[in-house]
């Protein structure tokens, strides 16, 4: 059918009109650049020609086929920049009107297309066009003419002739008359953060800010500094970061409130640097003197308050490790703060806290520095007092040392008790059983290649088994009593300092200078950490067998740090109230979570048995294992 594009368009666009949603057809694409794939146009008004870039949110038109040589488009969003001395149509949005045409009209290249021209990126450039071409062969043709006539004399005799070297084509000017060009001052045109681009020249966002990063220095060949970060969401969802340097730090640090909605423009666009920017957006904007972030008065409800993409607890199981995600779930329990001592010499704070969700898993949360006492604090009163409240994680790192675990990063944001659909869904699980259905926890239960197997045994299936004794750990779990705890040497000196976001924990000795020391940092500090390593006696209906408890483990039997006894009973002295510890512990049934393997000692081969998690009894999550295990029974035999 007969097809009527749009007259004038290449001219309008570039004149300035971004409002018209022209009909325009694609004669070339090109795939450009090599960090990252962009798509070139090459678009017609039946007239005249003009090279376009297309939005990377549009590049799966192109990789589908639903947009292809020949299609007719509607242009929806759009802008006319200029690249490197070149006018470029920047695509932001677009409707595929009819996929497959013959060319339509006799087309030639626009005046905005012919102005010297640098290549726009080290992929291929765009062919010169028929029009063109004659135009080069017309113009040797011309060249070649005067150079005969103008070798000859009027005599006829030869003379040397050196031939003109005539300036490239310019475009005639589309002004008239030749006094100073003014600036455009109007304001940019606000767009969605999405179709940022580094191929606009003037652009304005409108977004709230959902996360502000602390103010920090830096050292470097070129000096010292200063920096800082913050986080952007506009209505259409898209998210970016905003970095400041130096002299923009003080123009912009007591400006920016998380919370409010900013129009912001006048920055440049670089790739987003994705070792410290979780955010799915491959640009980051870097503000300069130059740069305007202008508060709105007026509380936009068009932008959210902050978006989520929450991962279940079941996923993070399988979870990379240092991936950045948004979890949530019901707090189950909190640990106390404890203070941690960095490698730099800085001490902090650190608590450790387990959420469950619908999955039946809990993971364990270790919250660090000012959350500790801030959200930390408030969540372990709330426990205390048996409510068990919603806690949304945005941005928690995923740890991999003995299972999976999330802890909290610069960039994290924890909201207690949100108010969203899946906050209302958990809530609503917990309390109608989800509070006592059994679970596990996937922290400290994770072997390499996978998720342990917990099979429930008693302690005489681990010699009737042979469990241990092949090449690779066993995993069991087993329901046991405490009947001896060996209290000479219950904890040992630790290293305090961090080792990334892990503790040393390296035994350390007192140098000369009573001060610690621990050869693995080769460091020295005033206190050291103290840390369980216990031999304890267990016992079943079958048997019994001496395990080994670390320090997670053993404040899971004792109920307090290793160092909090290790003060009553060497320091204090109060014997009274560690034995009162001790024997609390005795004759108390646990879950034990169990590591069997063989390992040689000397020349004689040995049978380890590690304690990787105790868990107190619970008489309703154990009854209701034993009706399971019945019914499976039960049912085994029909």
């Amino acid at each position: 059918m007969p097809v009527n594009l749009t007259a004038n368009a290449i001219a309008a666009i570039n004149g300035g009109d971004v409002n018209a949603k022209p009909l325009v057809q694609v004669l070339d694409i090109k795939l450009i650049g090599s960090s990252q794939e962009r798509y070139r146009f090459l678009l017609s008004d039946a007239v005249a020609t003009q090279h376009a870039m297309l939005a990377t949110q549009l590049n799966d038109r192109v990789k589908t086929g639903r947009v292809r040589k020949g299609s007719v488009i509607q242009l929806i969003e759009y802008i006319c920049s200029t690249v490197q001395n070149r006018k470029i149509i920047v695509v932001l949005n677009m409707e595929t009107i009819i996929l497959d045409c013959d060319v339509i009209g006799n087309p030639r290249v626009s005046e905005f297309d012919l102005l010297p021209e640098k290549p726009l990126s080290s992929g291929p450039q765009p062919s010169v066009n028929n029009s063109v071409a004659g135009a080069q062969n017309s113009s040797r043709t011309s060249y070649n003419n005067v150079k005969t006539s103008s070798s000859l004399n009027q005599g006829g005799n030869i003379q040397s002739f050196r031939p003109t070297v005539q300036p490239p084509y310019q475009p005639p000017p589309n002004y008239k008359n030749h006094g100073a060009i003014m600036r455009n001052e109007a304001p940019a045109r606000i767009i969605p953060i999405a179709a940022l681009n580094p191929y606009q020249g003037r652009w304005a966002i409108k977004a709230r800010v959902t996360a502000k990063g602390d103010l920090r220095r830096y050292n470097n060949a070129r000096g010292d500094g200063k920096v800082f970060s913050f986080d952007l969401l506009d209505s259409d969802g898209g998210e970016i970061r905003v970095t400041c340097f130096n002299a923009v730090v003080d123009r912009f640090y007591d400006t920016i409130e998380v919370g409010k909605v900013y129009v912001i423009s006048k920055g440049s666009l670089k790739p987003a640097q994705k070792n410290f920017n979780h955010l799915k957006n491959e640009w980051e904007i870097f503000l300069e003197t130059t740069s305007s972030v202008d508060l709105c008065p007026d509380e936009d409800t068009s932008i959210p308050k902050q978006q989520f993409s929450f991962r279940p607890i079941s996923e993070i199981a399988n979870a990379e490790s240092n991936s950045i995600l948004d979890i949530i779930g019901v707090v189950v329990t909190v640990n106390p703060s404890v203070p941690i001592m960095r490698k730099n010499g800085m001490e902090t704070q650190r608590r450790i806290l387990n959420l469950k969700d619908q999955s039946g898993l809990t993971v364990e949360l270790t919250l660090w520095g000012d959350f500790c006492n801030r959200e930390g604090q408030q969540l372990h009163d709330m426990v205390e007092a048996g409510i068990f409240p919603i806690l949304a994680v945005k941005a928690g790192k995923v740890n991999d040392f003995s299972g999976k675990s999330i802890g909290t990063i610069s960039a994290t944001q924890l909201f207690i008790n949100p108010d969203s659909a899946e906050a209302a869904g958990l809530r609503n699980w917990f309390d109608r059983g989800g509070k006592d259905t059994a679970s596990h926890s996937i922290t400290k239960e994770a072997i390499l290649g996978g998720m342990k197997n917990e099979t429930r045994k008693c302690l005489t299936q681990i010699k009737d088994e042979g469990l241990g004794r092949s090449d690779k750990a066993d995993w069991i779990a087993v329901k046991a009593t405490v009947s001896f705890i060996k209290t000479d040497s219950f904890c040992y000196t630790a290293c305090p300092l961090m080792i990334g976001d892990r503790q040393c924990n390296k035994k350390v000795t007192k140098s000369g200078n009573s001060a610690w020391l621990c050869d693995r940092c080769n460091q020295e500090f005033e206190e050291c950490d103290y840390r369980y390593l216990l031999q304890v006696q267990i016992q079943d209906y079958s048997g019994m067998t001496w395990v080994t408890a670390f320090q997670e483990a053993g404040e899971e039997i004792f109920g307090c740090s290793a160092k909090e006894l290790y003060v009553w009973k060497n320091e204090m002295q109060d014997d009274l109230k560690y034995l009162e510890v001790v024997q609390n512990c005795l004759f108390r049934e646990f879950i034990f979570k169990l590591k069997i393997k063989e390992e040689i000692y000397g020349d004689e081969q040995k049978l380890k048995i590690t304690v990787v998690k105790a868990d107190k009894l619970n008489y309703s999550e154990e009854s209701r294992f034993l009706f399971d295990s019945i019914s499976k029974r039960h049912m085994a035999t029909y």
